[in-house]
């Protein structure tokens, strides 16, 4: 093997399957597994798997976990030893937007999450560059924002709404720099990773590359940047076709959509011991399978959700997930505007014909999810499942990601969501719009709330021209900027999803505790301040949309509209 190939096989014995690993993972000689994947090497990675052979031969393979813990500690660095903090070189003390908001206790709150920026910046250090073999973190020439807590570098999907707080903050810079990293991975591996970790780079995330695109260039109009990169916004289109496209027919017609599959097995090593222990309640034929389940589910970004477990042999346990098996709403319509934005990129550089091939892939797209997603009596879209042959009419917010990606053809679809929204209950929870209506102790399941699905609602109405459907979307946006408010005021953090059932808490359930930092929560609070900043309260009243209040609050909003001038 050629050198590189070599080094990379070598680290995957290490961070991504092998002996060492599971040793270490199943010893759970840390209370959460991404602590070992994340430890850099003190030596070079043919050392250390020379070293453990002969340690684990002496011990006949089964070593006592004092001296695997003395090993861990002689040839592993501590956490996060490849990582600067880093103050953006763009950063201005008081963005303008700040000055939209009317209430003073919300603008000095919007000013405290301006500030964390500073905190989340991180560098690479320039030895992961000169010795990658030793890290599990993948080189990136750019600063970035992190998540925070124990995600310590970057994320896919995260960045989409960091991206959009950064903007809003006024630094362009540094998002060109993070859309640069982004870029040079899917020019080396082809696709996006989860996350910039080795052990991430078989699985993806939510594909909103084109969308970070034409955020940056809505704020920079830097046609430039664009043409260089094009070629390769359109090559992460490619992996999205070639890698996870499925046939779906439906009244003699057969339809191409997207679904989330990984085509590997073996447990996360991230979370290895939990997927072993969870693969040992199955026959042993069944545990690959559901090893590359769990890591579609965590590329659906959604990990883990009653969304991949419905239709199981057991729908309230996770070995029960068939992630691959659902054709999702939200996936589609994220390529549905991928599509039409790489149609406009194209037209902008004077490519038609390739600015005709994505218009036509946007239309058959749409009218894809029309036909196998669209449920004409409820009002929404729907996950499919490929194997029952139906749809999942269970709530979930991504239902409704087709309004926030403009990914429709119906013009009521915004006025039939609306009543989806009522027949749901939804508008009846006062901290926030739940993830689901079923509690499985799932992180993305109900009670919790996450910032970025309460962007895909408000935004998808507040879009609309109705001026019912803006008013829905602005008494939604003031529900979730006073739960954050009220946890902020009385925790001092931010954290990556509320508990909503209960008066707005930081959230639960799932693999880890719930982290605080936190990314793409401070971005969607700092948009839904821009735009709404000159309405929204810091106060204690709640918005509870019952139907009958909502149409009164509706009534008394278009009053003045009404009445002759």
């Amino acid at each position: 093997l050629p050198g590189r190939e070599l080094l990379i096989c070598l680290f995957y014995q290490i961070y991504c399957h092998g002996e060492l690993l599971h040793h270490v993972q199943m010893a759970k000689l840390y209370q959460d597994d991404k602590q070992f994947v994340d430890m850099p090497l003190s030596l070079a990675p043919d050392q250390v798997l020379q070293r453990f052979g002969e340690l684990a031969a002496a011990y006949n393979h089964s070593i006592p976990q004092q001296q695997l813990q003395a090993f861990i500690q002689e040839h592993f660095q501590s956490v996060g030893q490849e990582l600067q903090s880093w103050t953006p070189e763009d950063w201005k003390d008081s963005p303008r937007f700040l000055q939209k908001i009317s209430d003073p206790k919300l603008r000095a709150w919007g000013e405290q999450l301006h500030q964390l920026w500073k905190k989340l910046g991180k560098k690479v250090k320039p030895e992961v560059l000169s010795h990658p073999e030793q890290f599990s973190l993948i080189y990136s020439a750019h600063p970035f924002i992190v998540p925070g807590g124990r995600f310590v570098e970057f994320y896919y999907w995260d960045s989409y709404w960091v991206m959009e707080g950064l903007l809003l903050s006024e630094m362009p810079g540094m998002v060109k720099g993070m859309l640069q990293n982004f870029l040079d991975l899917v020019r080396i591996y082809g696709h996006v990773p989860n996350g910039a970790r080795v052990y991430y780079l078989q699985r993806s995330q939510p594909l909103l590359l084109t969308l970070m695109m034409d955020r940056y260039l809505t704020h920079t109009n830097d046609t430039a940047f664009l043409r260089d990169n094009i070629g390769t916004l359109a090559l992460e289109l490619d992996f999205w076709t070639e890698n996870r496209t499925i046939s779906v027919s439906s009244g003699g017609k057969s339809y191409v959509l997207n679904h989330y599959a990984v085509p590997y097995g073996g447990p996360r090593p991230e979370s290895y011991s939990k997927d072993a222990e969870l693969a040992d309640t199955l026959p042993e034929g069944d545990r690959e399978a559901l090893w590359a389940e769990l890591k579609a589910g965590a590329e659906s970004g959604w990990d883990f959700s009653s969304r991949w477990l419905v239709g199981g042999p057991d729908p309230t346990l996770l070995s029960s997930i068939r992630t691959s098996k659902f054709v999702p709403v939200d996936l589609n319509a994220f390529l549905c505007q991928a599509e039409e934005l790489m149609s406009n990129f194209y037209s902008r550089l004077g490519n038609d014909i390739q600015a005709a091939k994505y218009r036509d892939l946007r239309q058959q797209r749409i009218a894809a999810m029309r036909a196998i997603l669209w449920d004409e009596e409820k009002g929404a879209w729907f996950d499919y499942d490929l194997e029952k042959g139906k749809k999942n009419l269970e709530f979930y917010p991504s239902n409704l990601t087709p309004l926030w990606s403009g990914c429709f053809s119906d013009l009521d679809a915004v006025d039939k969501a609306l009543k989806y929204l009522e027949d749901s209950q939804i508008l009846t929870y006062q901290y926030g719009i739940p993830t689901s209506l079923q509690n499985t102790g799932q992180q993305w399941d109900f009670p919790n709330a996450w910032a970025p699905l309460q962007d895909l609602v408000i935004r998808g109405l507040a879009k609309s021209p109705s001026p019912r459907a803006q008013e829905v979307a602005f008494q939604l946006a003031q529900n979730w900027i006073r739960t954050n408010f009220e946890v902020y005021s009385q925790k001092s953090a931010m954290f990556e999803k509320y508990d909503i059932s209960n008066g707005g808490q930081p959230g639960g359930g799932g693999e880890y505790e719930v982290q605080e930092g936190f990314g793409w929560t401070n971005g969607v609070v700092l948009m839904l301040l821009d735009r709404y900043g000159d309405r929204l309260s810091s106060g204690t009243q709640t918005a509870f949309l019952e139907p009958h209040c909502l149409s009164a609050a509706l009534l008394l909003s278009l009053l003045p509209s009404l009445l002759p001038q």
